[in-house]
């Protein structure tokens, strides 16, 4: 009996010893394959490192509760109260926007002519807003025109620039380089998002400007990108030239320039407007 005992016992001691000798090579096992991985780790984060950019810190900027409010960074070029950010188009720069500012909208009036911004700009960021009279009259292209001439490259009081169109287009046929969404007589729109006349819309802008060779010559085209009531409709246009009614478009040498909002000579009700800013990039 004390044989059997003493021969249980070994077993036991030979198995615990076995078992703590499995524990340890695991544990050690374990362990090297802890400090294999994390100097794989490391390896790999010096490795990433090389292609992560810290510095300039992107500035920060609130925006506003919904996206057609202004961003903490932009300039307001019409908030409802006042064009004094504004001049009537043409030579004389003193000369005050004629539009008629009432209940915190701006409507055209035909016989000011157009007005634009007292300040020049380059490439910019833009938000603006604009409303076909439910009771507009026409058609073609006389019914509701206007433009943005994202850079009017003359004082000369003449529609000379880059015209974004705007037009009513809901139910209205007209060429198609021609109708609210184009670059006229250059870009056509991908799509027509056009809302009803009465219905407030809006046109998101980016603007890259032109740029010139010291002999006058194109160094690289005006490009635009343009959503109407949300809708893509100019993705990264690269424009062939300023607008041109008759003719084909070309490329005049300028620098920084006025936004001009158009007043056509159409016989059509005049068209409002309202919210515009603007962010320079």
């Amino acid at each position: 009996m004390h044989v059997i005992a003493l021969s249980s016992w070994r077993k036991c001691f030979i198995l615990s010893v076995s078992l703590i000798m499995v524990v340890c090579s695991i544990f050690a096992q374990s362990s090297a394959d802890s400090l294999a991985r994390a100097k794989r780790n490391k390896e790999m984060g010096e490795r990433a490192a090389v292609t992560e950019i810290y510095i300039p810190v992107p500035p920060v900027v609130t925006p506003g509760k919904t996206d057609a409010e202004p961003p903490s960074d932009a300039l307001i070029l019409f908030d409802g109260k006042n064009l004094d950010l504004w001049r009537a188009e043409g030579p004389d720069s003193t000369k005050a926007a004629g539009w008629k500012v009432h209940d915190n909208i701006v409507t055209v009036d035909k016989k000011a002519k157009g007005i634009m911004t007292r300040q020049r700009f380059q490439d910019y960021q833009m938000h603006l807003e604009f409303r076909i009279p439910e009771n507009i009259a026409g058609s073609g292209q006389a019914r509701g025109n206007s433009g943005v001439f994202l850079a009017c490259i003359s004082d000369s009081g003449s529609d000379v620039g880059y015209e974004l169109q705007i037009l009513d287009n809901y139910n209205n046929t007209t060429y198609v380089n021609g109708q609210v969404g184009s670059i006229y007589k250059q870009g056509v729109p991908l799509v027509n998002p056009s809302r009803k006349p009465g219905e407030w819309q809006n046109y998101e802008i980016v603007w890259q400007a032109p740029r010139f060779k010291a002999d006058g010559t194109l160094n690289s085209p005006g490009q635009v990108t343009v959503f109407l009531n949300g809708v893509l409709v100019q993705n990264d246009y690269h424009l062939i030239g300023g607008t041109e009614y008759i003719g084909f478009p070309h490329y005049t040498k300028h620098g920084p320039a006025p936004i001009k909002l158009q007043a056509h000579g159409d016989a059509s009700e005049p068209i409002s407007f309202r919210n515009i800013w603007l962010r320079p990039l």
